[in-house]
């Protein structure tokens, strides 16, 4: 099955700094809207950012100013830079794609865990 793949997390200490990255194993055709998402233990799944076809990227408030989502050149990679990091973000980080047709593929989690 097609998969996304996420990569570049674990332990950093509280103001360190990551950069996950997420690459699809095989075609998934045109991609519209690139995102990251998280789940902290005993919390629901929640947007941390989104990157749109247009170039536009929105942040949820808790990372805004910290974390940038991004993409490479052949718009076959996505990133999320973490800056300034906080105990808080330790949570698994889902990378998630959309399609123009409207198919969501979603990787499989990677751990950022924060703290001293």
């Amino acid at each position: 099955q097609v998969q996304l793949v996420e990569s570049g997390g674990g332990l950093v200490q509280p103001g360190g700094s990551l950069r996950l990255s997420c690459a699809a194993s095989g075609s998934i055709g045109s991609i519209s809207v690139m995102g990251w998402y998280r789940q902290a233990p005993g919390k629901e799944r929640e947007l941390v950012a989104t990157f749109g076809s247009g170039g536009v990227a929105n942040y949820a408030d808790s990372v805004k100013g910290r974390f940038t989502i991004s993409r490479d050149n052949t718009k076959t990679t996505a990133y999320l830079q973490m800056n300034r990091l906080k105990p808080e973000d330790t949570a698994v980080y889902y990378c998630n794609w959309r399609t123009w047709g409207l198919v969501t593929y979603w990787g499989q989690g990677i751990q950022v865990t924060v703290s001293s």
